[in-house]
């Protein structure tokens, strides 16, 4: 562990006012590294295939982190939370941060072919939103998520974190003809399903989405899936809701088909 006293140190650049948006590592633009905030998210990203570049935290934290990180040779920051809070732009509660460079990113087809359940975004712009469909992903066994247009980047530090480190260990690749690629889907044996509150639509209950190779289609917080999207699915399918309420958030729709898809 190294000590740190001096905010400028330059051994912490990467972690420097993470709370300025031009600045900030993780935003478009930028460095493009990724950050991880508190020790369980730490953790997930040290066991993760994302190369680790430093950690940084205060002594405690860090010491907690000392036999997950004995495999990697990379340097351990200590400061006070006060040094750190200067560093950072912001007083962090969880009490470390690591940073981390990309890994390569997953083929599209490589996926596919070796999934049986899938989700694809579209349109799913809220880094919170994106990161809590991650998390429901990884607990309801789906093998991966591929993200269609006009998607955020899902490991924005926002999105890292709301995932609790799962967007580290569950495979997304990026789908750039949209939605013209849902035909390697198509393709491979999948059954595209395209979740919709529209009239007409199949029944959750009713769909058998744990039937089989299946990709499920779901669109943006505000207007859902676009037609093109809808047109391009096997079936359309809702979820059934009393009153009056005709939707529900994105990453609640998603846990409750991710579920229906498990079988379970």
């Amino acid at each position: 562990m190294v000590e740190i006293s001096d905010v400028e140190d330059p051994r912490v650049d990467d972690f420097r006012d993470l709370s300025r948006a031009d600045r900030r590592p993780d935003r478009p633009g930028g460095r493009g590294l990724v950050i991880a905030e508190g020790v369980v998210v730490v953790e997930r990203l040290l066991a993760s295939p994302y190369p680790v570049r430093a950690l940084f935290g205060v002594r405690r934290r860090v010491e907690e982190l000392v036999e997950t990180s004995a495999h990697l040779d990379v340097p351990a920051y200590v400061a006070s939370a006060e040094v750190m809070a200067q560093v950072v732009g912001f007083h962090l509660n969880r009490g470390v941060l690591a940073v981390a460079d990309r890994a390569p990113a997953v083929e599209p087809a490589r996926l596919i072919a070796r999934s049986r359940k899938l989700a694809v975004l579209e349109g799913v712009g809220d880094h919170e939103n994106l990161g809590a469909l991650f998390r429901n992903a990884a607990a309801l066994g789906l093998d991966g998520l591929l993200l269609g247009a006009g998607c955020s980047d899902p490991l924005y530090r926002r999105s890292v974190r709301v995932s609790m480190g799962h967007v580290l260990r569950v495979p997304f690749a990026h789908l750039d003809a949209w939605p013209g690629d849902l035909k390697t889907l198509r393709d491979n044996g999948f059954r595209i399903a395209a979740l919709t509150p529209r009239a007409g639509s199949e029944s959750l209950r009713d769909a058998g989405l744990d039937r089989g190779k299946v990709a499920v289609l779901l669109g943006s917080e505000g207007p859902g899936l676009t037609d093109e999207a809808i047109d391009a699915a096997d079936l359309a399918v809702r979820i059934p809701m009393s009153g009056e309420v005709d939707s529900l958030n994105v990453a609640t729709a998603g846990a409750i088909t991710f579920h229906a898809m498990s079988g379970v």
